[in-house]
């Protein structure tokens, strides 16, 4: 088999498995053999990266997963394996009605002021609520992302959507709270709070906060939060909080260390950070 294959360009296979004393049938049926066992197993890398991706990567972040591995598809081939094995990024849209709640009016300047890139680790946090049901209600999850390399530092989930979510976040944060310079939100009522002034005034941390109903200004967390419900909501039934806090301690973990980023170069939070500290 590799006689011929080193040598069919300069000869005709006919001629080649004469000499051999071989049947061309032979040569074709071993070399399909072959070829049918390599698509197999890119099959099968495929659905095992998607798998392990917890069902979310598209054919984009697959083929850099394969190229890892020094397998080389294009992404054309690759949604086509995804097709014919049904596999589907998730997708989602919850049902939520919005509840109306008062704005925070104090004069705080958007500092922050959508400059979202060339940050170092710790310097701006930005942040944001989303809602997950629980049971029959609706909870809140809190997450504090890092926009250096948008890693989730610290996060909370709670039945109610008050200051205290906020202050559970900055207690799980593991790293000098007086590294921090920054601190963005939108104008939402819970970022207002004795509390949450306390901890910023203690490390010196100042405020930001988003211009009415520009949610742009925000958009690192807005992004962040889209990709949390997708990725972490979609199909899932929390029967109660402690079930709620279980997971998403896991899918915090998995996001920050697994997960690749388009936005850092296909290397999860940790992994990018490390790299770029050395």
């Amino acid at each position: 088999m590799t006689i011929i294959n080193n040598n069919k360009t300069k000869y005709s296979v006919r001629k080649i498995c004469k000499i051999l004393g071989l049947s061309k049938l032979t040569y074709y049926y071993q070399t399909n053999k072959c070829i049918n066992k390599r698509v197999n197993n890119y099959e099968q890398e495929i659905i095992s990266a998607f798998n392990k991706s917890r069902k979310i990567y598209g054919a984009r972040k697959i083929k850099v997963i394969l190229n890892r591995k020094d397998i080389i598809l294009s992404r054309r081939k690759i949604r086509f394996f995804m097709i014919k094995n049904n596999l589907v990024s998730k997708y989602t849209k919850l049902k939520y009605h919005n509840h109306k709640t008062t704005v925070n009016n104090d004069q705080i300047n958007n500092i922050l002021n959508r400059q979202f890139n060339n940050k170092k680790p710790n310097e701006v946090i930005v942040s944001d609520l989303t809602y997950v049901k629980v049971g029959a209600k609706w909870h809140y999850i809190f997450l504090l992302i890092d926009l250096f390399n948008r890693e989730i530092i610290g996060y909370s989930a709670g039945p109610n959507k008050t200051a205290e979510l906020v202050q559970q976040a900055f207690h799980k944060i593991t790293r000098p709270l007086n590294q921090i310079t920054l601190f963005h939100t939108d104008r939402g009522n819970e970022f207002k709070n004795k509390i949450i002034d306390e901890i910023l005034i203690t490390f010196n941390i100042k405020r930001s906060l988003s211009n009415k109903g520009c949610p742009y200004d925000n958009a690192v967390a807005e992004t962040t939060y889209k990709t949390f419900k997708t990725e972490f909501i979609k199909g899932k039934k929390f029967k109660n909080l402690t079930q709620l806090k279980y997971e998403l301690f896991y899918f915090v973990h998995w996001y920050n260390n697994i997960r690749i980023h388009g936005s850092l170069n296909y290397l999860s939070p940790v992994t990018f950070r490390k790299q770029m500290s050395i």
